[in-house]
């Protein structure tokens, strides 16, 4: 599945008609070169100085501290580790490393309800493919896009690809910023802008994936609903949760993330969605076709 949304972003960028040719080419070339890191780092991390004991909570917090810090201080002078995991094979999570120009996705997250072996490929495609193509797209948001495909900071767009880029982002931050989750409290479209161009191109492409694994064959209708149908529930289906509005607030002052209603939220901006859900103007989740934000 990453090799097929890899693919996807790929014939996504070529496609682009307002991208030069010359940024289209180090776009591609980077994400040819991601490392993709999957279910557990190939060198284990030799953790046999940690001192743990069951009798004190502060002091292995304390002593696991310093270990890191330790860790940290011993690459000083060192090559960069470019297959260094930077999550636990057990954290239900995933990351994208600009200066590794790498991903990894643990072996927790690759389970219900984000990944199923025996789950429908729309579904999957909708939930853990959207996580991948979300990831592979964070080494194109507007912090990701100043890497090249080495992990070097380097300038690698013509002036006018980042003019456009840059006035793209403005309007997706806009749009998040009129999302009020609580009253008198909006989305920080700015704070997040980052985690919502990943969203946006992400599942771009995760869908631009599901559509080519078809082979060009029509999709089954399970449970009544197309495959186009069961993709878009799925990603919506990952967004499900529970949050108190005082943890809410938090987080919408001090998170680089939307809340998670305005990140399924997403779908309103992918034109297939409207398509196969028939959302109509009028109706609270509709985005007039020219209101729609397309970053890569």
């Amino acid at each position: 599945m990453v090799n097929n949304i890899l693919a996807a972003f790929d014939e996504r960028v070529d496609s682009l008609a307002w991208m030069t040719p010359q940024t289209k080419a180090k776009a591609r070339e980077k994400a040819k070169s991601m490392r993709v890191s999957v279910g557990y780092p190939e060198r284990w991390r030799d953790y046999a100085k940690l001192e743990v004991r069951a009798d004190d909570a502060l002091g292995n917090r304390l002593r696991a501290e310093l270990h890191e810090y330790r860790h940290q201080l011993g690459k000083l002078g060192q090559p960069v580790d470019s297959g260094e995991w930077w999550m636990t094979p057990q954290t239900v999570n995933a990351v994208q490393l600009p200066l590794q120009n790498a991903m990894n996705f643990p072996a927790a997250i690759l389970d219900k309800p984000f990944f199923d072996p025996e789950a429908d490929p729309a579904a999957n495609y909708g939930s853990i493919g959207a996580v991948i193509g979300h990831e592979i797209s964070h080494g194109f948001d507007d912090t990701g896009a100043e890497f090249d495909a080495q992990g070097r900071l380097a300038n690698w767009w013509t002036s006018s690809d980042t003019q456009h880029f840059q006035e793209a982002t403005k309007k997706l931050a806009a749009q998040y910023s009129a999302y009020e989750p609580l009253p008198g409290l909006h989305v920080n479209g700015k704070q997040t802008s980052g985690e919502n161009i990943a969203d946006v191109s992400g599942l771009t492409i995760a869908y631009m994936a599901y559509r080519k694994s078809l082979g060009d064959k029509p999709a089954p209708v399970i449970d009544g609903l197309s495959g186009d149908q069961r993709f878009f529930l799925a990603y919506a289906q990952t967004w499900r949760g529970k949050i108190r509005d005082a943890a809410l607030r938090q987080r919408l002052l001090t998170d680089g993330h939307a809340p998670a209603a305005q990140r399924a939220q997403t779908v309103r901006n992918i034109d297939a969605w409207y398509d196969a859900w028939g959302a109509k103007p009028g109706e609270q989740l509709y985005l007039a076709p020219a209101e729609r934000i397309k970053i890569w």
